[in-house]
């Protein structure tokens, strides 16, 4: 089969799904299913629509147009640019904003269309991503929003962890309840979704300290790889190796391991380090840092190791193997998220569905 290619276990992500959704339902929770990862791909997404999800959320519209013909809710997670306003209410239903100008917007172009465009506002509770910032900015955004006829207000999120590391706790977490619930009062309305952020806010959930009033999660990397990286754990009963990625060995030779000469910054700007362990047998398999990161991955072989990558070349060390290795062979990896993201991008690496169940 073709190399590399990303071999993709559907019935590993459907039952990581199934558990997610069983365990969030428990405190009232519904999950959005990310499935940025999947860059449109409808095996992935219907694999995570089976695990009982029932709306997606994704970043890119090219994403969402292939989608289209999927019969499921859709959400926007990233915040919208203007110029896309108008394919962001054909191809989602919601969309998470924090700029009224956009707002604005996509009423126009959902009342051109004849449709009703849902929001949820974005409150910046501290990780200092997108989000309103402050009592006046919040409520004379929300305001304005209710004065438009094409948008409704559905909800109130918030996102953690991915810029600024911001743990999701219970304090902030509550402010954002409480910005909900003044919302409400000052306006006399109802919003029924508190978004409470990502896969980060799963540390809550395995605590049982997630605050009552959070009713919906945002989850991407735990439904396909069940892990929590915020405390470097894994829901239980869950797989993290759905995803696999195959190499193909274009050399292998016997070779000192620290380079001869004079060293200088690589073709990625880092000065690379190496410790002398004299001569080893050393494997370049056909990828490199166009197609994956080599901190998110870590070979199925336990015997081998990477040495590091140049933008097509992987390097790893097959001295200590117990496998003899040759040109033309496949060695396998286990990837993480960023990985995943990475090759799950690239057109040069072959993706490969199935289900071992």
């Amino acid at each position: 089969m073709t190399c590399p290619r990303l071999e993709i276990d559907l019935d590993k992500i459907t039952h990581n799904t199934r558990v997610l959704v069983n365990e969030c339902k428990k405190f009232g929770i519904g999950i959005v299913g990310i499935t940025k990862v999947s860059s449109g791909m409808k095996e992935l997404v219907e694999a995570i629509v089976d695990g009982g999800i029932n709306i997606i959320g994704e970043s890119r519209i090219g994403s969402l147009k292939k989608l289209k013909d999927l019969d499921i809710e859709k959400m926007m997670i990233r915040l919208p640019m203007p110029s896309e306003a108008k394919d962001v209410v054909i191809y989602s239903d919601i969309s998470l904003n924090s700029e009224l100008e956009t707002i604005i917007r996509l009423s126009e172009e959902a009342i051109k269309l004849k449709k009703k465009h849902k929001v949820i506002l974005m409150i910046d509770v501290g990780d200092l991503r997108e989000g309103c910032f402050g009592d006046e900015e919040i409520f004379g955004m929300v305001g304005r929003i209710l004065e438009l006829e094409g948008v409704e207000l559905i909800g109130v999120g918030t996102n953690l962890s991915c810029f600024g590391g911001v743990i999701p706790s219970e304090d902030n977490l509550n402010t954002l309840i409480n910005i909900k619930e003044q919302i409400e009062e000052r306006y006399d309305i109802h919003i029924p979704i508190v978004s409470g952020g990502n896969s980060s806010s799963l540390h809550l959930i395995q605590n049982k300290k997630i605050p009552k009033g959070i009713n919906q999660l945002r989850l991407g990397t735990s439904l396909i790889l069940g892990t929590v990286e915020i405390n470097n754990s894994r829901m239980e009963d869950t797989y993290n190796d759905a995803f696999k990625l195959v190499t193909e060995i274009i050399e292998i030779k016997d070779k000192p391991s620290i380079p001869i000469g004079q060293i200088a910054r690589d073709s990625f700007g880092q000065v690379p380090a190496f410790e002398d362990k004299g001569i080893r047998k050393r494997a370049i398999c056909a990828i490199g840092k166009q197609d994956i990161d080599i901190e998110w991955m870590e070979p199925q072989d336990k015997d081998i190791y990477i040495l590091g990558a140049s933008s097509d070349h992987l390097i790893v060390d097959v001295t200590d193997s117990k496998i003899k290795y040759g040109v033309g062979n496949n060695i396998v990896f286990i990837i993480d998220y960023v990985s995943i993201l990475n090759a799950m991008t690239s057109e040069h690496v072959k993706k490969v569905f199935f289900k071992s169940e």
